[in-house]
């Protein structure tokens, strides 16, 4: 096996736009749903809302500086949409393009790759308020206008662009993805036709992308799905749980249509999207260039009875082991469950770094396409000690074993481009505030008090600065 990763690797980590910029609604900047699902979130649960955040906006040169320090080849970010375009369209807020224009100029000043994406849940609100954002069809063409003008905007200095962050996490937690009105939170045919709808806009950004001589790849939340047993039936539900949740979306950007089975099943139920004529002609001439995987953990499944009541995936919103709100089940196709055989994070995400290496060489016999990594990380409660350390050894261990599981893939012969855990610098976790960390550098805040925001190195910190110094031979 390899113990080293060729020498043009990118090494660095990631953040997203509403969760780590702050300046939400200043500096010319619209609000976006994320600012407004957030908010609420704050006000229901005591987070944080995204209106300071690790306030990367102020801070963002000392962050490349600490990002260099690290030795950084790469940065994943998130352009906001409603930073460039305020309402959506086509009046561009010169403040915000010339925030992103200064950020990629630093970037490369240090030798650091900025691989953008172009959209990362934060839809330009007052498309909400024209038309419901992506419940309708309308939001392809203004995300197809927004995509080339950011493109063509930056061409010169990105290469790989990340079009849009995980849809199948979007159909799983829609309303925490979307703003989606409550009248319509019972109508689950539209999870999959906002679904539709963003990969009609996936396929214009591609088209940008191509025509500007750049690479473009989605970012899909992957999570393997094991059987629970060797049991036939479980067998087969661990098939359909793969081809609804993982394949339903990987076909569409590799193939270009839809994966047969997953649909079928969308079509006995009601739940399949309606697609125009020429849609998957769209797909078809679009196909992506690399998989940008987003990988925290694996599934398990076991089959599910016909009677069985229909649910969508829950979560923990505490962090306390065992507070999973509940497991997705489709009567009569497959029902997830806890894998037994592993260890969880207090937020209930199977510890599974051997799962990693499972997709790297499943998906690269499916698809032999070239993966880049642009989230992997560990959520924890991440404690300051008086002298202003943080012993993360938890961090480590789960990123080391998660590189090396991409060493041994490496060495079988799958295409890895780099890797970009989550996250850069603590930010704001969507579903659990600041409680919840996974940043390399500390940020000196709480939800409660956002303070001054101070960088604190972790131990991870270090640790990664000697991983990335010896180019991934030593992860002691």
């Amino acid at each position: 096996m390899t113990d080293h990763f060729p020498k043009d690797f990118l090494w660095g980590a990631s953040t997203s736009a509403y969760q780590v910029e702050g300046a939400a609604t200043t500096h010319g900047k619209g609000q976006s749903q994320q600012d407004i699902i957030n908010d609420e979130r704050a006000k229901q649960f005591g987070f944080a809302d995204t209106s300071i955040t690790s306030d990367h906006y102020h801070h963002f040169k000392e962050d490349i500086r600490l990002f260099k320090e690290m030795g950084f080849t790469s940065y994943r970010f998130s352009i906001a949409w409603s930073r460039i375009f305020p309402n959506g369209d086509h009046q561009v807020n010169e403040e915000g393009l010339d925030f992103y224009r200064q950020l990629i100029r630093e970037l490369k000043a240090n030798d650091i790759e900025p691989i953008p994406t172009l959209y990362h849940y934060d839809l330009p609100w007052a498309l909400v308020e024209k038309y419901n954002g992506w419940l309708s069809r309308d939001v392809v063409q203004d995300f197809s206008d927004y995509a080339k003008f950011v493109v063509n905007a930056f061409k010169d200095d990105v290469k790989y662009w990340i079009t849009i962050n995980e849809q199948s996490i979007i159909v799983q937690y829609w309303t925490q993805k979307c703003y989606v009105p409550k009248q319509y939170q019972d109508q689950n045919q539209l999870r999959y036709q906002i679904n539709h709808h963003m990969n009609l806009a996936q396929a214009e950004a591609v088209k940008h992308i191509h025509a500007a001589g750049g690479l473009a790849g989605p970012a899909l939340g992957y999570a393997p799905v094991y059987a629970r047993t060797s049991k036939p039936e479980d067998q087969i539900a661990a098939l359909n749980a793969n081809d609804l949740r993982n394949f339903y979306y990987l076909d569409v950007y590799f193939r270009g249509y839809y994966n047969v089975a997953a649909l079928n099943y969308l079509k006995q139920h009601h739940l399949a999207p309606e697609i125009a004529v020429g849609d998957e002609d769209r797909f078809k001439e679009n196909l992506s260039d690399f998989l940008a995987i987003n990988y925290y953990d694996s599934q398990c499944a076991h089959a599910c009875p016909p009677d069985a009541e229909h649910a969508w995936s829950g979560y923990n919103l505490t962090g306390k082991k065992g507070d999973m709100s509940g497991f997705e089940t489709h009567p009569d196709f497959y029902q997830m469950c806890p894998n037994p055989e592993l260890r969880t994070t207090d937020w209930d995400w199977a510890i599974d770094p051997i799962g990693l290496e499972f997709v790297y060489r499943d998906l690269y016999t499916r698809y032999h396409m070239p993966f880049m990594v642009t989230e992997n990380g560990l959520g924890a409660y991440d404690e300051l000690t008086a002298d202003e350390q943080v012993h993360d050894t938890y961090r480590i261990d789960y990123l080391r074993d998660h590189i090396a599981a991409t060493q041994r893939a490496m060495s079988m012969g799958v295409e890895v481009l780099g890797y970009m855990p989550w996250s850069a610098l603590d930010l704001l976790s969507t579903s659990n505030g600041y409680k919840k960390r996974y940043g390399l550098i500390y940020v000196d805040r709480t939800d409660a008090d956002p303070k001054d925001c101070r960088r604190i190195k972790k131990d991870s910190f270090h640790w990664y600065k000697k991983v990335i110094a010896s180019n991934g031979a030593d992860l002691r």
